[in-house]
């Protein structure tokens, strides 16, 4: 059956503006469907958030961060970005959607790959891995599922999501995040990320295409990290016998334990890389291990990017220094006769027999007793108490049992607060075996909220109203209100008491407060400005430069907001101050028609008045208030006198 008719999203319009029309895959932090954009229509890739983790700031931060760190790797083997928005529970990536496959899925279904078909694919990785390095990111979750090849054959480098500033350390809350076959060992030990670790990731992608399988396997993460922490990578050619000593090499180079050892970032890798394959003859290039089909069998499953305790890492080392210890406490064989009942005592010269038969049969009574109490109770842990806990507090308990939280579904309860647990699955006081998961069922509260009156409210105080009912804070806007304090909310769409679906939006109008009319200061001085704005209840600011003006040196010479525009209480308004006005040379027009006069004059940047005697025959300018070649103030006005005939 398909599953994307299971998913709620599937048909829906997103954001009134993307169509979802297919679930393309699920991952630890978002899902990712084929959408089509109605407004461009072009067919994209949408990434959502998982809900219950858009309710985490953190995670929303670093989700919204990729959309701009993707969008400024402008690069042909880098998935454009482009859009970012949300909606409700919803936030939400724009993508460029790539037709084709993974590198995951070509692994899955041909394992190993000849050396010239990993390295075509591996160069383009870091041809984008290098431009992200050199604006200053780091990828901090390369793996195959990241690397797409499109039918047409390009490679793009894609999920930017756990992008990181260079030299960013990894969070305050201890965790790790990323996909734990690929992790470099300071990752998993110090929780730094620099170009180095995407180094070491791309040395084990490549090992796993050149082998069909990864360096490093255990049953549980903790055996994987462990394993990366205190083990070297091995030669891809003690997987597969006839490899080339210098793709030994790249691996070796690439996946050091020490940082320090590999190569700075990716293009210093793309150019070992170049290095090594010129040292390839054709050969060596297009060799195919025998049965590559089958070296990754069972090596191919996807891997999701989780979040782990970071004391998922060390619970494998101290179940290796125990195996250790007592094989270092186990008692060496003495030489006959020594230690206790050794030669020339009465104890020397008892039976031996029936004390070597008594110990067997209480070794093997003790090893009975371990065995029955390892099969009935020793490989089980039983799940702690989590119904009514909040889902962080259960998440805690479960760790604090060395149990995994295996998923989160939500369901609607008219009885269990929202974001407390309804019920697990395996439920309370029931067993798992070793420390396996556990399912969560967490209350999404009733199926219909009601809209809070939160007219009056601040609008911080009203948005957290808003999450606490079951609802998401939506779009604000801000309106003049002369009753409501500014800050505050005015109203709510849809109005207080609207029966709507949990995670629904509401939008906000929020107060601007009284309105405030700007009265006209041009002119004026700065002192007087100042005293008339501030008097208004606004804010004065003046702009660093001068400009010409009619107005006199050192007043008002305009204004950011005009006379009458209407602001709210506190806003500013810019001045811009009068540096005087432009002396223009005046155009000498006397004996000149007085139309002819009048256009010279005012292309000149003066107004011009005409004064004529009786009885108005005349034509010609007799005189003019200044006279030509002199100078005026640029916007004053000449006078023109004409004499009758």
């Amino acid at each position: 059956m398909d599953t994307t008719l299971q998913d709620p999203l599937v048909g829906q319009l997103l954001d009134g503006r993307y169509r979802i029309e297919a679930r393309i895959a699920v991952g630890g932090m978002a899902t990712v469907y084929r959408a089509v954009d109605t407004r461009l229509d072009r067919v994209l890739a949408l990434k959502v958030m998982h809900p219950e983790l858009a309710a985490d700031a953190t995670f929303v931060e670093r989700f919204i961060r990729e959309a701009k760190s993707v969008a400024r790797l402008a690069h042909p083997n880098v998935v454009g970005a482009f859009d970012q928005g949300a909606e409700g529970a919803y936030v939400y990536l724009a993508m460029e959607y790539v037709e084709g496959c993974t590198l995951r899925d070509v692994l899955r279904e041909r394992g190993a790959l000849s050396p010239r078909a990993a390295l075509d694919i591996l160069e383009p990785v870091l041809a984008a891995l290098g431009a992200a390095h050199r604006a200053g990111f780091v990828h901090r979750d390369m793996k195959p599922e990241n690397v797409l090849i499109g039918d047409d054959g390009r490679v793009k480098v894609a999920d930017f999501g756990l992008v990181r500033a260079v030299d960013t350390v990894t969070n305050t809350s201890g965790a790790l995040l990323g996909t734990v076959s690929y992790l470099a060992p300071e990752q998993i030990e110090y929780g730094t990320a620099d170009p180095r670790a995407d180094v070491y990731a791309c040395g084990v992608v490549l090992y796993e295409m050149l082998t069909g399988g990864k360096p490093h396997g255990g049953e549980t993460p903790a055996q994987v990290l462990y394993r990366h922490l205190n083990e070297d990578v091995p030669p891809p050619s003690a997987a597969v016998p006839g490899l080339a000593p210098a793709l030994d090499d790249l691996v070796a180079g690439a996946t050091a334990r020490a940082p320090e050892v590999r190569p700075q970032d990716a293009v210093a890798l793309l150019a070992a890389v170049r290095s090594a394959r010129g040292s390839l003859d054709e050969a060596q290039l297009d060799a195919v291990p025998p049965g590559a089909a089958a070296l990754g069998a069972g090596e191919g499953d996807a891997e999701r990017t989780d979040v782990l305790p970071r004391t998922v890492a060390r619970r494998a080392a101290p179940e290796a220094e125990v195996h250790r210890t007592a094989r270092l406490a186990a008692p060496m064989p003495g030489p006959p006769g020594s230690g206790p009942g050794g030669r020339g005592g009465l104890r020397g010269r008892l039976p031996r027999r029936p004390a070597l038969t008594l110990v067997a049969v209480v070794l093997a009574v003790l090893g009975l007793g371990a065995g029955v109490w390892y099969i009935n109770s020793g490989q089980f842990t039983r799940v702690p108490a989590l119904i009514g806990t909040t889902e962080a507090q259960a998440r805690e308990r479960l760790d604090a049992a060395g149990l995994d939280v295996r998923g989160v579904s939500r369901e609607f309860s008219e009885s269990v607060p929202r974001g407390s647990v309804l019920r697990s699955d395996p439920g309370t006081n029931e067993r798992v075996r070793g420390n396996g998961s556990v399912t969560l069922v967490v209350s999404r509260g009733p199926r219909i909220v009601k809209v809070p009156d939160l007219a009056g409210r601040p609008l911080e105080q009203a948005q957290e109203a808003l999450r606490e009912a079951g609802l998401a804070p939506g779009v604000v806007t801000r309106e003049f209100d002369e009753t409501v304090q500014q800050g505050s909310v005015i109203r709510t769409d849809p109005e207080a008491g609207s029966s709507r679906s949990p995670d629904s939006a509401v939008s906000l109008v929020v107060s601007r407060g009284a309105p405030v009319d700007v009265p006209d200061v041009t002119g004026e001085s700065t002192a007087a400005a100042r005293q008339a704005l501030e008097g208004a209840g606004l804010g004065v600011e003046l702009a660093p430069g001068r400009v010409n003006s009619p107005h006199p040196a050192g007043s008002v010479a305009r204004q950011s907001a005009a006379e009458g525009t209407r602001l709210a209480a506190g806003d500013t308004v810019t001045l811009t101050l009068s540096k005087g006005p432009r002396m223009v040379p005046v155009p000498d027009v006397v004996g000149t028609p007085v139309e002819e006069a009048k256009a010279r004059l005012e292309a000149a940047g003066f107004a011009v008045e005409v004064r004529k005697a009786f009885p108005f025959l005349g034509d010609e300018v007799a005189s003019q208030s200044v006279a030509g070649g002199e100078e005026a103030p640029e916007g004053s006005t000449i006078t023109l006198r004409v004499e009758g005939l």
